[in-house]
């Protein structure tokens, strides 16, 4: 009752403030906003509060079909704002490191795969290439040069062709390697956490910003709203896209977003349906020695599914192809656990982030040369257009509290120009 309220209650039309986003980044405005006594309206594109923080509930468990980690848990503002809720972060270290019974990856190759990686990573940090290119950081002839894209697909949604090597490092650098979960699921904690005092408005994209005189103007197919600022929290690859109709003078933030793509990142869901071939809190990667390979974390929280995590490569086919996803993981995963599994799992569910209009991808990485790009899409525009989203996030882009954190600081440029 309340979703469908929100989709057809009359528009203020003139808010004081206007934040177009409900993902993290509009979240963390709002709840900023809040107690500031202006009147707030969000704009959502989907009919649903969260943007790429997405749990879906099924008959068998709560799956997050976007973020799902608390990464640097200990210093993620998510994990203050769960406990307050009363919502139990699990602290347990992930099996991500681990590959079960050593199944197709035994013990001595993975040190080896995982060697080459922390030397790309030493690299990349204490003698970035002058390219600032990610795969001129690998060493030549790298016998794990596959392994290496495979992790950077999943890390950054790309390959390291097309990664910035000083964008990478300001991540990893930051990164405390505490990563945490919630058994609930972190789209369900970002969406419960919207303000009741903001007027929402879900599944009303904007379709044009524009500046009319000491307003902003925006356009909906329900009317039009004229706020006094507004907080832009959207993707970068929609912003870059020309999906939303923008005057000349916004240029440079529409090329900042261009030079800061979202990689291709999906998730595919298998309901484990009987048959004891998996182990709760278990993880496999399929095939280290191809780039697409997909990894699975099998029976999260002891619940009867598997996460198929893809990135790169592998998302981008899942995209071009979903009909091809679930069978392809099936061979991936019956080739480790033998073909008598395709009897214990069927499809759950499975991510669109790619072919979403209002998203088009995973997450952003700055491409080789403009790490610089990130301060660029943050900047105000005529003190009435604030920037935010994890991409304005100069070391926790890609992230669910980078993103909050950026909503944060837009709304308190907000407040300023507006004398509070």
């Amino acid at each position: 009752m309340r979703r469908l309220f929100e989709s057809i209650c009359p528009m203020n039309s003139e808010p004081d403030i206007a934040i177009i986003g409900a993902g993290a980044a509009g979240v963390g405005a709002a709840r900023r906003l809040a107690k500031s006594g202006l009147s707030v309206s969000v704009f959502e594109a989907l009919p649903r509060i969260g943007g790429r923080a997405w749990t879906l509930n099924t008959p068998v468990a709560a799956i997050d079909l976007g973020c799902g980690w608390l990464h640097s848990g200990d210093r993620n503002p998510w994990t203050r704002i769960a406990e307050e809720a009363g919502v139990t972060v699990d602290r347990k270290p992930s099996a991500w490191h681990r590959q079960d019974r050593d199944f197709g990856f035994p013990r001595a190759e993975r040190d080896a795969a995982r060697a080459a990686f922390g030397r790309w990573a030493e690299r990349v940090a204490e003698a970035p290439p002058p390219s600032d290119c990610a795969i001129d950081a690998v060493e030549p002839g790298e016998p794990w040069l596959a392994y290496l894209q495979a992790l950077s697909g999943y890390i950054s949604g790309d390959e390291l062709e097309r990664i910035s090597a000083e964008d990478y490092a300001a991540y990893d650098e930051a990164s405390t390697e505490n990563n945490w979960r919630l058994e609930t699921g972190y789209g369900a904690l970002v969406a419960a956490t919207m303000p009741a005092s903001a007027e929402l408005h879900i599944a009303t994209p904007i379709q044009s910003i524009s500046v009319d005189g000491s307003r902003v103007m925006l356009q909906t197919e329900r009317g039009t709203v004229r706020p006094r600022v507004v907080i832009v929290t959207i993707s970068t690859n929609v912003l870059a896209g020309g999906v939303i109709r923008m005057p000349s003078s916004l240029d440079p933030w529409c090329e900042a977003a261009a030079k800061l793509p979202l990689g291709n990142n999906e998730k595919l869901y298998f309901e484990i349906t009987g048959g004891h071939s998996f182990d709760d809190e278990s993880h496999v990667i399929g095939n280290p020695r191809d780039p697409k390979t997909a990894s699975y974390y099998i029976r999260p929280f002891g619940k009867p599914v598997i996460e198929v995590f893809l990135g790169g490569s592998g998302a981008r086919a899942v995209a071009e192809n979903p009909q091809a996803a679930f069978p392809r993981a099936m061979e991936e995963l019956s080739a480790l656990f033998g073909s008598c599994i395709h009897r214990e799992l069927r499809p759950l569910a499975a991510s669109e982030w790619t072919n979403t209009p209002s998203i088009r991808g995973g997450y952003s990485h700055a491409l080789p040369g403009h790490a610089a790009a990130r301060q660029a899409l943050a900047r105000p525009f005529d003190n009435r257009i604030f920037f935010a989203g994890e991409a304005t996030n100069r070391t926790d882009f890609s992230t669910a509290h980078g993103a909050y954190e950026s909503g944060l600081r837009a709304a308190e440029e907000a407040l300023q120009a507006l004398g509070r």
